[in-house]
């Protein structure tokens, strides 16, 4: 048996938490830095159980990362995950593949 280079499950994990709408428009609301979910949740238009909902799923998938300020939990996208290319644009580096993120 060939050894798991593409490392596919952790990759699968990855894209599938990426895989709904609300997800992908936080990544998006995330790109310019941290937010608190109710910060999120009026940006998105989104009730904020929802948007904790999907957060959880993205932390569980390594996409965020949280901090806590006495009451509030801001959330940022992880570390090495957005990455900048020439020209201003953005990449989201999952580790296994690249996803372009769009100039907004």
């Amino acid at each position: 048996m060939t050894q798991d280079v593409f490392q596919a499950d952790y990759c699968a994990e990855r894209l599938k938490a990426l895989s709904d709408p609300h997800r992908l428009r936080i990544v998006a609301a995330l790109r310019y830095g941290e937010l608190t979910v109710s910060d999120i949740a009026e940006l998105l238009e989104t009730e904020m159980v929802t948007i904790s909902h999907h957060l959880k799923i993205m932390k569980h998938a390594n996409l965020v990362e949280v901090r806590r300020e006495g009451r509030f939990m801001y959330y940022r996208l992880h570390a090495d995950l957005l990455q900048s290319k020439g020209r201003g644009g953005k990449f989201l580096d999952l580790g296994c593949c690249r996803l372009e993120v769009p100039a907004g």
